[in-house]
């Protein structure tokens, strides 16, 4: 399981025009699933996210985690985080999980997530969606379970 964590002021999704999550100041997570991934790597993912440590203290450190800070996710499925553009031009995506794995998984991953007491919005899984963060920093962190 990939996320690629962003810390961010805002981000929000919107599917067919219409807004479906929002969030303040917190985190954009985009979520891969590969087809070996099981509950242990959505735990395992869900707690160092909600603990990585890159909002800044007050000697302007990146010393405190999204619970410290008090701030909110919006968790967006991302199979093209498996994406392998090793050969040709054309991305293969065949170590992207297939639905019927992903979605519970990523569900699972969520409810993990909220669990820790965080405000989660979440985007739509296999909608097209369009994704607005304002990435703070800019500071992404690329975090696997293996």
């Amino acid at each position: 399981m990939r996320a690629l964590v962003q810390r961010a002021a805002a981000g929000s999704v919107d599917v067919a025009g219409e807004r479906i999550g929002e969030i303040g100041k917190g985190l954009v997570i985009l979520l891969g699933v590969t087809h070996s991934d099981t509950e242990k790597d959505a735990a395992f993912l869900a707690e160092k996210c909600m603990n990585l440590r890159i909002f800044e203290d007050d000697a302007g450190k990146m010393n405190r985690s999204l619970l410290d800070v008090g701030g909110e996710a919006l968790i967006i499925s991302q199979f093209t985080l498996y994406g392998d553009a090793s050969h040709g031009r054309r991305p293969s995506f065949t170590e992207a999980a297939r639905p019927e794995v992903a979605i519970p998984l990523y569900e699972k991953f969520v409810e993990l997530c909220r669990g820790y007491g965080v405000r989660v919005a979440t985007g739509r899984f296999g909608a097209e969606m369009l994704v607005s963060i304002r990435n703070d920093g800019p500071v992404t962190i690329l975090a696997e379970s293996r």
